[in-house]
């Protein structure tokens, strides 16, 4: 029989829990990675969860900009043997990126420079399988994709050259796909401690209704893309009692990114 924990073992888990959760305060992906191993039932089951990522990067197409994101989202996958796992997201999220509408032209005026909308579907599929080395230490792979349902939206207005304009700029089919290598040391009370490398693409195209004169994006579709491919991720995926379970992770490629999700094992 499991003993609890000790004030000991507690202190390091709430001093990794803080690190972890600092790292993110700083501040991409719909949702985490999360350990190499799965939580589902050594005989195999489903495990559900509901999880919370605050993403942050940066997007280039000529010009730079900072895109952050929220996203809130619905977790169920299928694992067995400690070795596999599939898994399916639904969720929702909203969409930042600084400077959309930033004029280069001096006669070009806007009423904002940040593009800004509000909540839009996404789904994601992903899967991962995991190879314990030894009893407290494994690696394993993962790869995931999501994309967003619908377009982001969002108008601006001013002048251009003394003359009013109003147009409208779209995110449409924002899609990222990612694959990385995690590996994992198994704490007591299989607390789980877990980091590693990873790869990524992001893309959308932008497309403005009008062409203003010192924006961007002209009338027409241009591609926009993550700048860096590469990153790193760790994270401490820990046991709460009765099946739950708490995961909590920091990423960071151009920009810093964090998330957590409680989990149930069934």
């Amino acid at each position: 029989m499991k003993t609890k924990p000790s004030g000991g073992y507690s202190s390091v888990m709430i001093f990794v829990t803080l690190a972890l959760l600092a790292m993110g305060s700083s501040a991409n992906a719909a949702g985490l990675f999360g350990a190499p191993q799965t939580v589902s039932q050594e005989a195999g089951g489903l495990n559900t969860a509901i999880g919370y990522v605050y993403d942050e990067d940066v997007y280039e197409n000529g010009a730079r900009h900072s895109v952050r994101k929220n996203s809130v989202y619905s977790h169920v996958a299928y694992g067995a043997k400690n070795i596999w796992e599939t898994y399916a997201r639904i969720g929702i999220s909203d969409f930042k990126m600084a400077d959309a509408f930033a004029s280069a032209d001096s006669a070009t005026v806007t009423d904002k420079k940040d593009f800004r909308e509000h909540w839009k579907f996404f789904g994601t599929l992903g899967a991962k399988a995991f190879y314990r080395a030894t009893g407290i230490f494994g690696a394993g792979f993962f790869i995931q994709g999501t994309y967003h349902f619908s377009d982001f939206r969002d108008d601006v207005s001013g002048e251009a050259g003394g003359v009013p304009f109003s147009a409208r700029l779209k995110v449409k089919n924002l899609w990222d796909v990612q694959c990385g290598l995690g590996f994992q040391i198994t704490l007591p009370y299989d607390a789980r401690l877990y980091g590693g490398p990873y790869a990524y693409y992001s893309e959308s195209k932008m497309a403005l209704d009008a062409d203003i004169p010192g924006i961007d994006y002209s009338a027409g579709h241009a591609l926009l893309h993550n700048r860096s491919i590469i990153g790193g991720f760790a994270g401490l995926d820990m046991p709460l009692g009765k099946g739950f379970r708490l995961n909590i992770e920091g990423k960071y490629s151009e920009r810093w990114s964090a998330g957590a999700a409680i989990s149930y094992s069934y």
